[in-house]
C-alpha cells in the first residue's frame, strides 16, 4: 500500500471522524508529515509517489528524529511532537490496516525523548494585584482587559481557551462556565462569586447583534 494513499485515509477519514481530533491537531499532524515524506523520499533515494507502508521502518522514521533536532535545530518536545504524528498514523494502520499490524508496532515502540522541563513561572498575588490595577477602566476597553485578566486568573484557563470563550455556556446563576480544551473536550469551572458578578455585568455591557 501506497503510503500517500495512506495519508489520505489517515487525514481525510481517521483522524476527523473516526478520532475527532481537533482542526489544530490536524495542522500540526499536516505540518510534521510536511516535513517527514520528502525526507523519507530523499533519504531513500525514490519519488515520494514510491513511498509504501514498508518503507515506514524505526530506523527512517529516528534519521527523520536525528534529522529534526541536528538539521533543523528542533527542541526534543518538537521531536516529540513530530513522533506522535507518526505514531498516530501508525494506530491507523493497525486499526485499519491489521495486515500491516507489524509495521505499525515497530513505530509505536520507538520511544520519547526525555528532556528536563523548564520550570514555569508564575505571579505573586501581590503582583498580580499590580498587573489588575495596570488596566486603565476610563478606556474604551478596559472593563473588558479587566474582566479578561479576572477570568484567567480565577479559572486557570489558556488564554487560547478564554479567547475562543463560548458566553452562552456561562451559568450566571452558579457562577460556572463550561470551557472547551484540548482534544475538543468541555470542563465546567466554578468561578469566584465576584468573578461571576464580573462576567455577568459585561455580557451585560456587550452591544445587542
Amino acid at each position: 500500500m501506497k503510503l500517500t494513499t495512506c495519508l489520505h485515509e489517515f487525514f481525510s477519514s481517521y483522524l476527523p471522524y473516526i478520532k475527532g481530533v481537533s482542526g489544530q491537531t490536524i495542522k500540526a499532524y499536516r505540518d510534521a508529515f510536511t516535513l517527514f515524506i520528502p525526507f523519507a523520499a530523499n533519504r531513500l533515494k525514490i519519488k515520494t509517489g514510491s513511498l509504501t507502508l514498508d518503507h515506514l521502518t524505526p530506523e527512517l522514521v529516528l534519521s527523520f528524529l536525528v534529522d529534526l533536532e541536528k538539521q533543523r535545530q528542533n527542541a526534543p518536545v518538537t521531536r516529540n511532537h513530530r513522533l506522535a504524528a507518526i505514531k498516530s498514523l501508525a494506530k491507523m494502520i493497525r486499526f485499519m490496516h491489521p495486515e500491516k499490524k507489524e509495521v505499525a508496532e515497530k513505530i509505536l515502540a520507538i520511544p520519547r525523548k526525555r528532556f528536563q522541563r523548564k520550570l514555569i513561572g508564575f505571579l505573586y498575588p501581590d503582583e498580580i494585584f499590580k498587573v489588575l490595577q495596570s488596566v486603565d477602566l476610563n478606556q474604551k476597553e478596559g472593563f473588558r482587559d479587566y474582566c479578561l485578566l479576572v477570568l484567567l486568573y480565577d479559572s486557570g484557563a489558556r488564554a487560547s481557551e478564554i479567547a475562543t470563550l463560548n458566553l452562552d455556556y456561562f451559568n450566571s446563576e452558579k457562577s460556572t462556565l463550561a470551557i472547551l480544551g484540548k482534544g475538543n473536550r468541555y470542563r465546567q469551572i466554578e468561578l469566584m462569586p465576584e468573578t461571576g458578578i464580573l462576567v455577568k455585568n459585561y455580557m451585560g455591557a456587550l452591544p445587542v447583534c
